[in-house]
């Protein structure tokens, strides 16, 4: 885009950049150029710094801030070059001086048109990113999941450990990595590691590394998992099967940023952001000597619970059609349609594997699917064949149990239904609250 008022002086510059093969489009004043920014993507713009209605230099400003990846080459006059030196700094990418420079435009929309084009890949690929890490790879519309999301996108600003809750198969991962996303560490390392998924040594050396000779078949240094997301973020799932002296060695990285690796005398500075995740009751680890106070604390600066699928019932429908396409996609069948017997038995199933479960049996479904429509007949014959919910015991006055069962009741009720605050209310860790709901038969 040329903005100009001299009119002869425009359509001479459009001409000579036409020729070099640019599609341009023209204004005369500043208020024009601006309207037809917003119709129009433009990757550079050239404006004169004197405009009947808009200083040059103000004009950056307002590009700038509007479209940040589109650059702008400020024409001065000889008088001016203050002008235009005022405009690199509020963000424009160079000046030319009218009449004195008239072979530089050329090659100077060339490097500014590269640069712009650079932008705008690097925008897209950030897109990418954030539709297959961020938070709009979160599939819900319900009330239990949109508040959560506002949550976690809060505290992904900062730098403050986050401490993840939930059932086996709710999606801590997959917000540890949205977290990570849309935070300032997004163009450095995410690593994520199951805590259950290594014998108490071996998670030691993965996740703090190891000096050459350390221990028996360690034939050279190693670095640990600490060192591989330095500057970035790592995710520790499953945090409540850590190891006492192991846990300790946290609490260090935690309140230092420091660590030593198996075998060494020397500490290893890093600068780690860290995600936590588990479905234990950590409080209850924490009365069986079994989980340390001060890691729980340090941990817990923020701590998100992510809702049970039976919570989020009318989500099930969304995901089920999401997981539907992506293993259609997969597996190259034209399936996409859900009949309402399939998303009737989907609503009424209690799913204790949460997301997880469902994702498997949307992709089981697909696999036997021989039209284009998902229907009962190819669910599992648990989901085929429901059995009706069981009707509530009777209350009694003087059972512990039933004096405990209408208390919960009636947390629930007063915290409408919301089980977190129930949880808080009644001061017990989460996962014991699901557990008495599970026994009560009031999931």
């Amino acid at each position: 885009m040329i903005i100009d008022d001299e009119e002869r002086l425009r359509n001479l510059m459009a001409r000579i950049l036409q020729l070099e093969g640019y599609e341009v489009i023209t204004a005369s004043t500043a208020r024009e150029g601006l309207k037809k920014l917003q119709h129009e993507p433009v990757h550079v713009v050239l404006s004169d710094v004197k405009l009947p209605d808009i200083n040059g230099i103000e004009l950056t400003e307002q590009i700038k801030k509007n479209w940040p990846a589109t650059e702008i080459i400020v024409l001065t006059a000889f008088g001016t070059i203050n002008d235009g030196v005022k405009a690199i700094k509020l963000g424009a990418f160079d000046y030319i001086t009218k009449g004195d420079d008239n072979e530089k435009i050329i090659p100077l929309v060339s490097k500014a048109m590269d640069k712009a084009q650079l932008q705008q890949r690097v925008q897209e690929l950030e897109s990418k990113l954030n539709e297959k890490f961020g938070f709009d790879r979160i599939v819900g519309k319900s009330a239990a999941i949109t508040d959560v999301i506002k949550l976690a996108q809060k505290v992904a600003q900062t730098d403050t450990t986050v401490l993840l809750l939930g059932e086996t198969g709710t999606g801590k991962e997959i917000f540890a990595e949205a977290i990570h996303q849309a935070s300032s560490r997004r163009g450095k390392t995410f690593v994520a590691v199951n805590c259950s998924a290594f014998t108490k040594e071996l998670l030691e050396s993965e996740l703090f590394g190891h000096k050459a000779g350390s221990f028996t078949g360690a034939t050279k240094d190693k670095r640990g998992l600490f060192e591989e997301a330095n500057g970035g973020t790592i995710f520790l799932d499953e945090m409540g099967e850590l190891d006492m002296e192991l846990q300790a060695k946290l609490l260090r990285v935690l309140e230092s940023q420091q660590f030593l690796k198996v075998g060494d005398t020397k500490p290893t500075q890093v600068n780690v952001r860290i995600l936590a995740a588990t479905n234990r009751d950590l409080q209850a680890e924490i009365e069986n000597n079994h989980f340390r106070s001060d890691l729980y604390y340090r941990l817990s600066v923020f701590q998100i619970t992510l809702p049970a699928l039976r919570e989020r019932k009318k989500d099930i429908p969304l995901l089920a059609e999401y997981f539907m396409q992506y293993f259609a996609s997969k597996v190259k069948k034209q399936v996409n349609k859900l009949s309402n017997s399939f998303v009737e038995k989907l609503e009424a199933y209690s799913w204790p594997g949460n997301i997880r479960e469902l994702k498997n049996v949307i992709e089981r479904a697909v696999i036997l699917c021989d039209s284009n429509e998902l229907d009962e007949t190819l669910l599992p014959y648990e989901l085929q064949h429901l059995q009706p919910a069981k009707s509530n015991q009777g209350i009694s006055a003087f059972d512990l149990s039933s004096v405990e069962k209408l208390h919960i009741q009636r947390v629930l009720n007063h915290s409408h239904g919301n089980r977190a605050e129930a949880a808080r209310l009644l001061n017990i860790g989460i996962a014991t609250l699901y557990r008495k709901l599970k026994e009560y038969g009031l999931e």
